[in-house]
């Protein structure tokens, strides 16, 4: 039995009245519609009608779009839904994660490298209060993975770093803070990524330590966040085949399945093992980790069945609740465990109060009020100390700092920055908002081009030393969600734009955004990791750069990637 009154939904007797009496009176069509979150992109009325009307969606997820659209989307789909919508965003670097007028405090890992509890607590009260005002409800965040392999795709700067000590640390406040402004967090992505170099999205990955390596790691992590009152938790498409085999010694290889359709792993390990009381989601059920594992008639109710309480997305709407409705005829999803489903996710809501928000006319958010919060002075300040705390100085050539217009006048300025693309990409035109701002400091800044021809038509080395008093490269790539590696990828011909002159003229190498650039210049002497590009982070690089502020940065990974050449 589901003890509503415990941790971490706390319900009053009212609150449990309202939900018994809400399941009772539910629908086939409602109780089919209510294990699934959705996905929205605009504020079109009639789909967001139908998603809430027709379809009777449990829930939605919103893609950061302008405000007023955030705003309308969420009226449309309250003022048509006969049970309230959860509205849940990837609220993990701020207010951004759902209105393009939010704040961006910053990249996990920024926030992870000012080894600053109360800046995870910031990072959870901006998410907080933005995604609130405008009408969200649930945080898909915080992302509790740990980047133990530098080679994973997707975790990188989304986490707190490598560190379990840290991550747990940071993901108690996050927590803490998100869920004060009456916002559900989930942890995610359970049993965590970080291990595997692959990508879920394109295929299932693998935690592959041993239970006792997990226990000390992700477990303690899991279980510390759900201690500290965590509401959800977000199942990846991850196995953790120690663990299945541990819970099923029956289990063969060939069975093993990924957490999201894993009894053994969402049931038997989180919900008993771990005392997870919680409502449960699955990962976005469209990505490949989830699908390859059986048919998707099968896959659909049977993350229902393993325990998960929501199913993320669709691949085809009518197709996937069809799925669904036809899994519980056959009892795949039994009577029992639907109505323990539900009742999780009425649960939640009644913790966050939809119901009476409904009932008093206060479920949808007013727009006015919504840009008096977003971008606030003191969320903007906040974004500001924690860029001033995070950019870290890697390794630094003797005497090379301060880089100031007096000692470094004439500057070759090397750009290495990817196409801006979907989730999880850079920011465009980054390299030219740092090269500006050189400028702006008074350094005389020559952007590199490679000479065009073959490796026998290279530029003399006579055109580079004597020439320029320092090289300064500035990289400007990111990890995301269906790119399997994040490599710099050098110009032609031969490299053109490899560092080389480190020994002839000072050489300093920034990256922006991803921390394990290293790897690819391992003999440059002077280095520095900013984690994210927001313009808070640009202008804090120039100031410390200049020595008009300190580097307080500590490294929340290893940015030496375990190779001995890149400490030289």
């Amino acid at each position: 039995m589901i003890n509503l009154k415990e941790k971490p939904f706390y319900l009053s007797d009212g609150d449990i009245g309202w939900v018994r009496e809400t399941l009772a009176s539910m629908t086939e069509e409602e109780k089919i519609g209510q294990l699934f979150c959705l996905i929205g992109y605009s504020s079109e009325e009639t789909l967001l009608k139908s998603l809430a009307k027709d379809y009777k969606a449990g829930g939605l997820m919103c893609r950061p779009m302008p405000a007023a659209e955030t705003v309308e989307s969420v009226r449309i789909l309250q003022e048509n839904a006969r049970i309230p919508m959860l509205i849940a965003a990837n609220l993990e670097k701020g207010g951004v994660g759902i209105a393009n007028e939010g704040t961006t405090l910053g990249s996990v890992m920024q926030v992870g490298a000012t080894d600053n509890e109360e800046m995870a607590y910031r990072l959870g009260l901006v998410c907080g209060k933005e995604g609130a005002a405008v009408g969200c409800n649930w945080s898909f965040a915080p992302i509790i993975d740990i980047d133990y392999n530098f080679r994973n795709p997707i975790t990188n700067t989304r986490t707190f770093g490598s560190d379990p000590e840290r991550v747990q640390r940071m993901g108690v406040q996050y927590v803490q803070g998100v869920q004060e402004q009456g916002v559900a967090a989930s942890i995610k992505h359970f049993p965590g990524d970080g291990i595997d170099e692959r990508d879920q999205h394109l295929v299932t990955s693998i935690n592959s330590l041993s239970c006792e390596e997990w226990d000390a790691s992700y477990g303690k992590v899991y279980r510390a966040c759900i201690d500290a009152g965590a509401m959800t938790v977000m199942i990846g498409h991850i196995m953790q085949p120690a663990y299945s085999k541990r819970l099923n010694p029956q289990l063969q290889d060939e069975e093993i399945l990924p957490a999201s359709l894993s009894y053994e792993l969402t049931t038997k390990l989180l919900k008993e093992q771990l005392g997870f009381n919680g409502l449960v989601v699955t990962d976005a059920s469209t990505m490949a980790g989830m699908m390859i594992a059986m048919p998707r008639e099968q896959a659909v109710p049977r993350a229902i069945a393993a325990g998960c309480d929501m199913f993320l997305f669709t691949r085809a709407l009518d197709e996937d609740y069809a799925y669904m409705k036809k899994g519980i005829e056959e009892g795949i999803v039994t009577p029992e465990r639907l109505d323990e489903a539900l009742t999780k996710i009425l649960a939640l809501k009644a913790a966050l109060k939809l119901h009476t928000k409904q009932a008093e006319g206060s479920l949808v958010p007013k727009l006015e009020q919504a840009m008096q919060v977003l971008g606030a002075p003191e969320h903007q300040r906040w974004a500001q100390e924690c860029a001033d705390q995070a950019i870290t100085l890697v390794k630094e050539e003797a005497g090379i700092l301060p880089v100031t217009p007096e000692r470094y006048k004439r500057v070759l300025y090397y750009d290495i920055e990817s196409s801006q693309g979907v989730a999880y990409s850079v920011r465009a035109g980054v390299a030219d908002m740092f090269r500006d701002l050189l400028i702006q400091e008074g350094f005389e800044v020559e952007q590199y081009s490679p000479a065009q021809g073959m490796e026998g038509g290279m530029k003399a080395q006579s055109e580079f030393v004597g020439k320029y008093d320092l090289i300064l490269y500035l990289a400007n790539m990111s990890t995301k969600s269906n790119q399997t590696t994040v490599r710099i990828e050098w110009a032609q011909p031969m490299g053109a734009n490899v560092p080389v002159y480190m020994s002839s003229i000072p050489t300093i190498f920034i990256s922006v955004e991803n921390p394990y650039h290293l790897l690819d210049v391992p003999r440059v002497r002077t280095f520095i990791n900013a984690y994210n590009s927001n313009d808070n982070v640009l202008h804090a690089i120039i100031d410390k750069l200049a020595g008009r502020s300190s580097f307080k940065g500590t490294n929340p990974v290893d940015p030496f990637c375990g190779m001995w050449d890149t400490r030289l």
